[in-house]
């Protein structure tokens, strides 16, 4: 047995990455064992057993091959064996208790590192699940570890605007393991349901899916937890502000006076719940013309009254843009779009969300006085 070997051989497979986990491999117990052993024909060869969480597992080709490779690159090895199994109850078990690092069910209180910005509307059209999609996907690309929650569960979205449609999130014991789309981990009803099916539930199975997706997915560790709301007051914006009194929230409007006046109501009663309003996005602010004037096809004022009225910053101004219209119905976030006018102001309000911070007040601070 050659004990340097097999150092060697674990030290590259401390490089694998775990693609729904995102921790490596050997830090997950997926590596019980790696033996390196001489072949008949003088080869050293890399035993290496390697247990999946589950039966199924997505991304099994992906790790056994990223397994393999790993192993190859280290000087010295010139066969690789990998024996595939998958872990038993106990096992995975204890991989979930240790992920979830002992705390409570609900990992994203107060105390939490977790900034959680809920972006809210008064009303239905004016864009507010396309603003969050590109602003969660703008704030991974800030190097943020983002996960966003499509809470809109009766006109749910967001898989569709991330190009991630059909896709389904996966079980490890009792844990759910969201997909990713452009670096975010994402959740929505829509990945529970038939293609084309309604949803149709009363306050009590709303406020049960809500606290799923909060305390039943893993999300990992997460610096930004983005949740799409529903417009309106309704049963959603009330079991979220009583699940997360913390959360940040966004408003989103349009320039028309009609719809700014109902934007307010869902800020008032996102404070009532004690969240932080931070400010409005006003939405298809206008359509530039090929003579560079702007056509305000929805009025103009509406986002600036909003934030008046509720004393917070207007943070950003999208323009209507044909763009975001082409890359919503493609799956294609317009924040990756270099030379878009809406992509370039989605992304100065992601760079304006991630400069705030996350302040300390109503934060335990984990001192005694003395």
């Amino acid at each position: 047995m050659n004990v340097s070997l097999e150092e060697a051989v674990r030290a590259s497979l401390s490089r694998v990455i775990d693609p729904e986990l995102r921790r490596p491999v050997t830090e997950l117990d997926m590596i019980p064992a790696v033996r390196v052993v001489e072949g008949d024909a003088g080869t050293t060869r890399a035993e290496i057993d390697l247990q999946l969480t589950i039966v199924g597992c997505p991304a099994a080709d992906r790790i056994e091959r990223d397994v393999r490779e790993a192993a190859a690159r280290v000087d010295g090895i010139d066969e690789v064996a990998v024996d595939v199994g998958v872990m038993d109850r106990q096992t995975r078990d204890a991989l979930i208790a240790r992920l979830r690092g002992g705390k409570a069910r609900m990992p994203f209180t107060p105390d939490s590192t977790t900034r959680v910005i809920a972006v809210t509307s008064g009303k239905g059209g004016v864009g507010k699940s396309t603003i969050t999609a590109n602003l969660a996907v703008a704030l991974a690309a800030h190097g943020l570890r983002v996960g966003l929650i499509d809470a809109d569960v009766f006109g749910f979205s967001i898989p569709g605007l991330l190009g991630i449609e059909g896709a389904k999130p996966t079980r490890v014991g009792e844990a759910i393991m969201p997909p990713r789309a452009h670096d975010v981990a994402v959740i929505s009803i829509g990945m529970f349901v038939d293609p084309g099916a309604a949803v149709s539930w009363r306050g009590p199975m709303l406020h049960r899916t809500v606290e799923q997706f909060l305390t039943d997915v893993y999300f990992g560790d997460l610096d930004v937890l983005v949740i799409d709301m529903p417009p309106g007051t309704g049963d959603v914006a009330i079991s979220v502000g009583q699940l997360l009194p913390h959360a940040e929230v966004i408003v989103v409007t349009t320039p028309q006076k009609a719809a700014a006046d109902v934007a307010e109501r869902s800020a008032i009663v996102a404070r009532q719940t004690g969240q932080t309003v931070i400010g409005v996005v006003e939405n298809m602010a206008g359509l530039t013309q090929p003579d560079g004037s702007v056509l305000e096809l929805f009025g103009s004022g509406g986002g600036d009254d909003t934030a008046a009225r509720l004393d917070v910053p207007l943070l950003a101004r999208v323009p209507l843009s044909v763009g975001l219209r082409e890359g919503g119905d493609q799956g294609i976030p317009i924040v990756t779009n270099e030379g878009d006018a809406a992509g370039a102001a989605i992304r100065e309000l992601a760079a304006a969300v991630a400069r705030r911070g996350r302040g300390l007040a109503g934060r335990p601070l984990g001192v005694t006085p003395r």
